[in-house]
């Protein structure tokens, strides 16, 4: 940087001083040339400002001024009046030098404020980062806590079940139908529990999304056809909107087919007197938006903001795990699962994923 700096200044000498011995020895009787070459002076003064600051600019225009004094002499001799006008000149070198350098001068103190801003900036954003991931591997801690803790609480109603059919088998010779009946308490309380487990695995550490072309249609047909096993005794009519313009998308489809049947199963479930269950599709801001909407019992304004927490449920065979698995899956297809109240009766359950691959890692 400094031989830089010096290079510059050596340059304006020369810059300088070769204007000045151009205009000394350029014929008196020229005078548009004359004229021309005494403001080329200017050049190196404002170079040595915009460069070197107010102080630059000052010892460029004392130098131009003193490589012009030969000629302000020599034109003293011949037109005294004209001298007059030439160091008047002068003063205007100092002006432009000095302007130069101020205005050089500012713009470098607003460029070191914008730069030491934009660093303040970048660092604030680094902690805000930091910060971020330990808020992340916090809240992840205190989810885990708190699943941990629900699933323990959940395990104890099929283990006393379990353990009150077995203490009963044991106690007394029961009869043929009690003893198929408590096995059958056994058997029911057992598919409870792997449910149970197999949910809190599913949320504790799910499985990579694998993504493939999927038509959004035969993925609605699936879940349908699933959902029909559930919905027989409930005299439920199932109806699909699929967009025209949303003809496939990429994504996990079997993840998909999970979140899409557990989110039809609920609405099953909250029509116990029948009713219209809609799955459509259509595409938002590059997006597919995948939706289920029921006319069952809906859900309470109080409840809605706790249905994606881990072991919240308002069933009462219900592990509190569906949703929050149902939400974390989307999410890790970069996905958003949502969740609103009609405005009649029901609810609408909305997925939204991106058409391509390109997903954030989540």
């Amino acid at each position: 940087m400094a031989r830089r700096d010096l290079l510059r200044a050596l340059g304006i000498i020369a810059v300088t001083l070769g204007i000045s011995t151009v205009h000394y020895f350029t014929p008196d009787s020229m005078v548009q040339v004359h004229y021309l070459i005494q403001r080329l002076f200017y050049v190196p003064v404002v170079y040595a400002g915009l460069y070197f600051g107010w102080r630059g600019g000052l010892l460029a225009a004392l130098l131009a001024g003193l490589a012009y004094l030969p000629q302000i002499v020599t034109t003293w001799k011949l037109h005294p009046s004209y001298s007059i006008n030439q160091c008047a000149e002068v003063t205007f070198f100092f002006l432009a030098g000095i302007v130069a350098g101020l205005l050089a001068d500012r713009e470098r103190r607003q460029k070191k404020v914008l730069q030491e801003t934009t660093e303040q900036l970048s660092r604030v954003y680094r902690e805000l980062q930091d910060n971020f991931e330990r808020m992340k591997r916090a809240e992840r801690l205190y989810a885990l806590g708190q699943l941990s803790a629900g699933l323990a609480h959940e395990i104890r109603n099929p283990l006393a079940s379990i353990e009150g059919a077995a203490a009963v088998l044991l106690r007394e010779p029961p009869s043929e139908e009690r003893r198929i009946e408590f096995l059958q308490i056994i058997q029911k309380e057992c598919r409870r529990l792997n449910r149970l487990l197999t949910n809190f695995l599913n949320f504790a550490k799910p499985r990579e999304p694998e993504f493939a072309k999927v038509r959004v249609d035969q993925m609605l047909d699936s879940v349908v056809a699933l959902a029909e096993h559930a919905s027989r005794r409930n005299h439920i009519v199932f109806r699909k909107e699929i967009a025209s313009e949303l003809t496939e998308l990429e994504c996990d489809s079997e993840q998909l087919t999970q979140i899409l049947l557990n989110l039809t199963i609920n609405a099953i479930q909250a029509m116990p007197d029948g009713g219209e269950v809609v799955l459509s599709a259509h595409r938002q801001d590059g997006n597919a938006v995948i939706q289920v909407r029921d006319q069952g019992t809906g859900i309470s304004e109080d409840n809605l903001e706790k249905i994606f927490d881990p072991f919240f449920t308002t069933k009462e065979s219900g592990t509190g795990l569906g949703l929050p698995v149902a939400h974390q899956i989307a999410a890790r297809q970069g996905g958003v699962l949502s969740a609103m109240r009609n405005a009649d009766r029901g609810m609408t359950f909305s997925l939204e994923i991106p058409l391509s691959t390109e997903r954030e890692a989540t």
